[in-house]
């Protein structure tokens, strides 16, 4: 039988180092911790028994134990689930996270930072027994095994491993406490049932201390809600779904009529740290009669909710249901119909009666219902477009679609301005005028938002447009736009000559009465703003990206318009034409093409 002593990699020890004394700050999590993978090795063993029953080979009475010896200072939780290999063992027990990773390393330490523990999304809850244990000591064995394994660690930097004889499946963990009445404590009967109360209650099977069942063995979402608190809810999230934080809040359903099911959902407080990446994994646990079916059944939820976790559980399922046959079934395609009016309805709750709740959600998962608006070239949008906000100039805060509807009076267009911050926004020339106009504007500092106003079109029949856009008028002052018109027949060759000048970079260069009172600015004509065209060059990250129709607006009202009359067929025009192009460019948040030869030409006029 094989058997080695191995050395954690450097950054693995400094990282469970970290962990220990650092990031869990609240000893008694242990407990919560190791039951929480007890509970995931049997419902991972119930899954694979549904194709292969040899699996069990007579033991189907699945259960978690928790025994004490007081003499020699040690606490074990034992399951029989699926238990681990030796390989499995020296991969996930023997390596946090399966890496020693310099990102991990930066996640801990960021969370440590912000106050947050995140350890329950990494998978390294085990690692939560050297809180109070100096010595950890792990057997096991899976059913695709013949032989056991043991793994002990002092959590010092050295492991060993080695081939056992193993009667069972399944995994038993002893903790050999540390001195002090502060790790003593966790030897006590009373201790150990009221720290199974508190956090794993409602765990899905039975957990036994002394030959008692100390746990709740009727699974939560089959309560009376009135019996339940939202402290109970909140256990049961953190326990199941591996949070360390609260969620920020729930939906308990109970629907009987032609389908009937029961289903539990959680809005996180925070972003789960793989959110963003291929390894995150969507989906809503599936149950029949209690019985757990698939760990994450994308079907029950559409993608632009892919933040929520929960469970359903329907009892007319079977219980051999696989992938294939979830994907033609009604009944699941119905639940998830009516699970994704539920959310939409829960959530336009929150939006209307309390305001800095939903806040905090959108801060953390607004981007998910956006892209569900942009999704389909806007299949979604009624579904969701009354749960979008944006920040306002109205003032300053967020706003809905309806409550800026409400507000425009006769006005037609619904006006926005995409931008790095409020306070940007604010020292645009264009926003003076607007404000003085009494006129809202929808502030727009997400990357995405603009996307998600194209794909909508429209809201309640009033079209958005950018004040940014070619075709945007500050007034309708046709008598304004004719002066401007003569203006501009009497200094053709004057526009002539800087388009010519800027032909590389602009399509076009006109005069405009529609910039407020600054000298220039770049606008855009066609579908394509020029933020779109920031996004999308930063996405592609090469010069290959669409870019925007661009068009030079100068202000024939303002000073440097004269100064450029007064320069044609000088030395000093195509300089002023360079700067006033320039710094268009700076007022849109684009960087200047030539910092060096802007300068020089802003010195040489100057001089």
């Amino acid at each position: 039988m094989r058997k080695e002593e191995k050395i954690f990699k450097a950054e693995t020890k400094e990282l469970l180092n970290l962990m220990i004394h650092s990031i869990y700050t609240n000893k008694e999590i242990f407990l919560r911790e190791l039951i929480s993978n007890a509970n995931d090795a049997i419902d991972k063993l119930k899954f694979q028994s549904l194709t292969n029953n040899e699996l069990l080979k007579g033991d189907d009475k699945f259960k978690i134990e928790i025994s004490v010896d007081k003499d020699n200072g040690t606490l074990t939780i034992k399951d029989n689930g699926i238990g681990m290999t030796y390989d499995e063992v020296d991969e996930n027990i023997g390596t946090i996270a399966k890496s020693g990773s310099k990102v991990f390393k930066e996640q801990l330490e960021a969370a440590k930072k912000a106050d947050i523990d995140i350890i329950g999304q990494f998978g390294v809850g085990f690692y939560s027994a050297f809180i109070v244990a100096d010595k950890v000591t792990l057997e096991t064995r899976s059913p695709y095994s013949e032989n056991g394994v043991r793994w002990v660690s002092s959590g010092d930097g050295n492991y060993e491993i080695e081939e056992i004889s193993k009667e069972n499946r399944g995994t038993e963990i002893t903790l050999h406490l540390k001195d002090g009445e502060e790790y003593s404590e966790f030897l006590e009967e009373w201790k150990i049932k009221d720290l199974v109360k508190k956090y794993s209650n409602y765990i899905r099977y039975e957990i036994y201390f002394k030959d008692e069942v100390i746990n709740s063995t009727k699974p939560i979402w089959k309560r009376d809600k009135k019996e339940l608190k939202d402290e109970d809810y909140n256990e049961f999230y953190k326990a199941t779904f591996h949070d360390w934080n609260d969620p920020l809040f729930h939906i308990n359903l109970k629907v009987q009529g032609n389908i009937e099911y029961n289903a539990l959902l959680f809005i996180p407080k925070k972003l789960p740290f793989d959110y963003y990446t291929k390894n995150f994994k969507r989906g809503l646990q599936l149950y029949t009669k209690n019985v757990f079916i698939m760990e994450k059944c994308e079907d029950l939820i559409p993608e632009y909710f892919n933040f929520i976790s929960g469970l359903v559980d329907c009892d007319s399922l079977s219980l051999n249901i696989s992938r294939e046959i979830l994907q033609q079934n009604s009944e699941l395609q119905a639940i998830s119909k009516n699970l994704e009016k539920k959310i939409i309805s829960e959530l336009e709750k929150v939006l209307k009666n309390d305001r800095e709740k939903y806040i905090e959600f959108w801060k953390e998962f607004g981007r998910s219902i956006k892209g569900g608006v942009q999704d389909m070239f806007g299949m979604n949008k009624e579904k969701l477009q009354d749960l979008l906000i944006f920040i306002s100039s109205h003032d300053d805060k967020y706003t809905t679609l309806k409550e800026y509807v409400d507000r425009m009076g006769e006005s037609k267009e619904i006006l926005y301005v995409p931008a790095e911050s409020i306070d940007a926004v604010k020292a645009l020339p264009k926003m003076e005028k607007l404000k003085e106009q009494g006129r809202e504007v929808l502030i727009l500092t997400d990357k995405i938002d603009e996307f998600t106003l194209m794909a909508m079109r429209d809201y309640s029949g009033k079209e958005f447009k950018s004040i940014n856009s070619s075709d945007f008028k500050l007034s309708d002052d046709k008598e304004k736009e004719e002066e401007v018109k003569k203006i501009a027949d009497e200094n053709k060759t004057l526009i002539e000559k800087a388009k010519e000048f800027l032909k590389d970079k602009v399509n076009e260069v006109e005069l405009s009465n529609n910039i407020g009172n600054s000298a220039s600015s770049l606008l855009a004509k066609g579908g394509l703003s020029l933020e779109m065209e920031k996004t999308l060059s930063e996405m592609t990250n090469n010069n290959d990206a669409p870019k925007a129709e661009k068009i030079l607006a100068i202000n024939p009202e303002h000073v440097l318009f004269d100064k450029l009359k007064a320069a044609e067929g000088t030395d000093n025009f195509n300089k002023l034409v360079d700067i006033l192009y320039n710094q268009a460019l700076l007022l849109e948040g684009f960087s200047i093409e030539n910092p060096v030869e802007f300068i020089k030409n802003l010195n040489d006029l100057l001089a």
